[in-house]
C-alpha cells in the first residue's frame, strides 16, 4: 500500500532555524523539498571528503587488516587520502614491474653481462661486435674470438665477435645488433626496487586498514552534516523569518504542530492535501508476507509513482514461481536454501534481511517445481530407468519399461518410483512432458496478466474506466484460447465464436477506455488507444514461453554435464568426475541466476506492469532525520 502524504510548510523566526531543524530531525518526518533545488546543495569540499572515504573504505574492504598494527594519529579524511594515494601508486608501480619483467625477459639473450663491463673492454681496446647470424655460416667467420651467445628468430643466432688486429670477415648475411641501452642485471635490479615498493605500500595499507571502523564513522557523521546542510539550504530565508517545506505522511501530520508547541518553537504549521501537478514521494507499507521483495525495488532502484498503484503483492506471489520455472531443479532449490541459510548473516549484512527472505522463497519454490516435474540435478525417473537397465533391449536409446520400473524393487526402480508419486508435472514420454510444461507456462502467463487487470479494475472502481479493464481481462482470456488453438490443436479447427468474443471484449475499452465528451471522439479515441495493447496482449501472452524455454534449457545443460561426468567416471574414476560435476551444476545455477533477472524480473517490470498501468516512475519518501543512536523514532515502513 502506498501511504498517503501531506504538503507541509512551518514557518519560525530566523533565529530557531537550528533549534527547528534539530526538531524535525529528530522527528523523522519530514521528508525536506527544496525552495530552490540549486541552492540546495552542501559545499563542494564537504563533498570531496564523502567520495574520499567511499572510496578508501571500498578500497580497505577488501585487504584483511594486519592484527595488532600501530594506530595513528591523522584526521580520518587524511587516513582516506593516503589509502586512495597508495592505491593509485600500487596500480602504477604493479604496471611498473610488469614492464620491467617483459624488458628482462627480452633482455635475456645478453645474459648478465653489464653495459659497463663492454665499456671498460672498449677503453681497453677490445671491442666486442654482435651480429645476428644465419646458423650455417657462423663457420664462415673469421675473428679471434667467435661466441654464439644465443638464438634468434628466423634461425640465426647472436655471435660476439672480437678482433683487435685488422677487420673481421663477416658473411653477407650479418646484420650488426647494437648493445641495448640498459642491460639485464640494471632492469632487474630496477624492478627488485620497485617490488620493495610494492610490499611496502601493502604493508602500510594492511595496517590503515586497521582504520575500518573509524572510516566508517566518519562516512556516518560526514553523512549527517551533509544532510543537515542540504535541509539547511533547503530553507528560504526572509527578513527575520525561516520557512522550510515538505512532505510528511498524512496520519503523522496532525502532531507536527503540537511537537512543535511541546519543545516551545514558535510557529506556523500548514498542513494540506495533495494538489493536482503535485508530485509526492512514494512510501510504500508493505504486507508482512510479501516484504522480501523490498530487496528486489531496491536493488532497481525502482518504485512506482504516488498516485499509481504498490504491486508488491503480486510480485512476491509471481516472482518466485518464475524462478522456480526458470531454474526447474529441486537439486537446485536445496543447494540455493541451504547456501542463503548458512550465509544469511553475511548476505544481511551486506544486503538486508530481505535479501536472504527473497532468496529462500526462490530456493523453496525451485525445490517444490523440481519436485513436481521430477527433476533433480538433470536426473529424472527416465535417467534412473536406463541406469537400472528398465529399457525395451539393449540398445542405446530404447525405451524405457516404464511397468518393470514401477513394478521393480532394486535401488534405481524404488526412488524413481518415489520421484514419480509427487510428479504431477512429468510425464513418461518426453515430448507429452514438455507442452505440459509449455502449456502451464502459457496458463500461468495469462492467469498473470489478468491479475494485473484485476488489480487495475479494484483501483478505478466505480470509475466507468473500470469496464476497460473487464474488456482486457476477456480479451486475455480469448487470446489464450486463440495460442492453444494455433500452438497444440490447429489453426483450422479455430471456433469462429473466439473472433466474435474477441471482437465483443474489445467494445468495453474501446468505449470505456477514453470516456470523453462526444459519440464520436470517443469511439475514435478509444479505437486508437486500443490498437496497440490489442496487440500487445498476444505478444505479451506469447512472451511468458521463456519460462519454459529457458528452464528446458537448464534441464539439458544439466543433463549434459551428467553425461560427461558420466563418461570421465567409465573411462578414469568418479573422483575424476567430481571436479566437472561440481563446475557444470554450478555454473548452471549461476546462469539461472541471470535468467531470473533477465526473464523473470522483466516478466514482472515490463508485461504485468504495463497491463497494470504501472510506469514506475516514483521516488522515494527520504525524511529528514538527524543520525543519533540516543533517539528513536516512529517505525517507518
Amino acid at each position: 500500500m502506498i501511504v498517503s502524504m501531506s504538503r507541509a510548510h512551518i514557518v519560525a523566526r530566523k533565529g530557531d532555524q537550528e533549534q527547528l531543524l534539530d526538531h524535525l530531525g529528530r522527528l523523522g518526518l519530514l521528508h525536506v523539498e527544496p525552495v530552490d533545488p540549486h541552492k540546495a546543495v552542501p559545499e563542494p569540499a564537504m563533498l570531496q571528503e564523502m567520495a574520499d572515504l567511499n572510496r578508501a573504505v571500498q578500497i580497505l574492504s577488501a585487504i584483511p587488516p594486519k592484527k595488532n598494527g600501530p594506530g595513528t594519529d591523522q584526521r580520518p579524511v587524511d587516513t582516506a587520502r593516503e589509502v586512495i594515494r597508495l592505491e593509485a601508486g600500487l596500480r602504477e608501480k604493479a604496471s611498473r614491474l610488469k614492464a620491467l619483467y617483459q624488458q628482462a625477459r627480452e633482455l635475456a639473450l645478453w645474459g648478465n653481462v653489464r653495459r659497463q663491463e663492454l665499456l671498460q673492454l672498449k677503453d681497453m681496446g677490445i671491442i666486442v661486435h654482435f651480429f645476428a647470424v644465419p646458423e650455417s655460416r657462423i663457420p664462415d667467420i673469421e675473428a679471434e674470438c667467435v661466441e654464439v651467445l644465443g638464438v634468434l628468430h628466423g634461425g640465426r643466432r647472436l655471435v660476439a665477435v672480437v678482433r683487435r688486429k685488422g677487420t673481421a670477415v663477416l658473411p653477407e648475411e650479418a646484420e650488426l645488433m647494437r648493445i641495448p641501452q640498459q642491460d639485464r642485471p640494471s632492469v632487474l635490479a630496477g624492478a627488485a626496487r620497485v617490488d620493495a615498493e610494492i610490499k611496502a605500500d601493502s604493508r602500510r595499507l594492511s595496517l590503515l586498514a586497521g582504520q575500518m571502523t573509524a572510516l566508517e564513522r566518519a562516512q556516518e557523521a560526514l553523512a549527517a552534516d551533509l544532510e543537515y546542510q542540504i535541509a539547511r539550504q533547503s530553507g528560504l530565508v526572509l527578513g527575520d523569518l525561516f520557512a522550510v517545506q515538505g512532505w510528511i505522511p498524512s496520519h503523522q501530520a496532525e502532531g507536527l504542530a503540537s511537537g512543535l508547541r511541546e519543545v516551545r518553537i514558535p510557529a506556523a504549521v500548514e498542513i494540506r492535501d495533495v494538489r493536482q501537478g503535485e508530485h509526492p514521494p512514494s512510501l510504500i507499507r508493505y504486507p508482512l508476507w510479501a516484504r522480501p521483495v523490498k530487496a528486489l525495488f531496491d536493488l532497481l532502484g525502482t518504485l512506482p509513482g504516488y498516485r499509481e498503484m504498490d504491486l508488491s503483492p503480486f510480485f512476491m506471489a509471481a516472482l518466485p514461481l518464475f524462478a522456480a520455472m526458470l531454474i526447474g531443479d529441486a537439486g537446485y532449490g536445496v543447494c540455493i536454501t541451504l547456501t542463503t541459510l548458512l550465509f544469511s548473516r553475511q548476505i544481511s549484512r551486506r544486503s538486508s534481511k530481505e535479501t536472504v527472505r527473497l532468496l529462500a522463497a526462490f530456493g523453496l519454490a525451485t525445490l517444490a517445481w523440481g519436485v513436481l516435474t521430477a527433476n533433480y540435478f538433470g536426473i529424472t525417473p527416465e535417467t534412473l530407468a536406463r541406469a537400472g537397465g528398465f529399457t525395451e533391449g539393449s540398445r542405446a536409446g530404447a525405451p524405457v519399461d516404464y511397468p518393470a520400473l514401477w513394478s521393480g524393487t532394486g535401488g534405481y526402480a524404488r526412488i524413481a518410483q518415489v520421484m514419480g508419486r509427487a510428479a504431477l508435472l512429468w510425464r513418461p514420454d518426453p515430448e507429452v512432458h514438455r507442452f505440459l510444461i509449455l502449456k502451464a507456462s502459457l496458463v500461468v502467463g495469462c492467469l498473470h496478466l489478468i491479475s494485473a487487470h484485476v488489480r487495475r479494475l479494484l483501483a478505478l472502481f466505480p470509475d466507468q474506466r473500470a469496464l476497460a479493464e473487464l474488456g482486457w481481462i476477456v480479451v486475455l482470456g480469448d487470446m489464450l484460447v486463440l495460442i492453444w488453438y494455433l500452438l497444440f490443436i490447429g489453426a483450422n479447427q479455430l471456433p469462429s465464436g473466439v473472433w466474435w468474443v474477441l471482437l465483443g471484449a474489445l467494445l468495453l475499452p474501446v468505449w470505456f477506455g477514453r470516456p470523453v465528451k462526444g459519440v464520436g471522439r470517443r469511439a475514435f479515441f478509444g479505437l486508437a488507444s486500443s490498437l496497440l495493447p490489442l496487440v500487445s496482449t498476444f505478444s505479451d501472452t506469447m512472451s511468458y514461453l521463456r519460462l519454459f524455454a529457458v528452464g528446458m534449457a537448464s534441464y539439458y545443460i544439466a543433463m549434459a554435464f551428467n553425461l560427461l561426468g558420466a563418461r570421465i567416471a567409465d573411462g578414469a574414476t568418479w573422483f575424476a568426475a567430481g571436479p566437472v560435476l561440481v563446475f557444470g551444476h554450478g555454473l548452471n545455477i549461476g546462469l539461472a541466476g541471470i535468467a531470473i533477472f533477465a526473464h523473470g524480473v522483466r516478466l514482472n517490470m515490463l508485461e504485468f506492469s504495463n497491463n497494470a498501468g504501472v510506469e514506475w516512475g516514483g521516488y522515494a519518501y527520504r525524511p529528514f532525520a538527524l543520525r543519533n543512536p540516543d533517539f528513536a523514532g516512529d517505525e517507518k515502513s
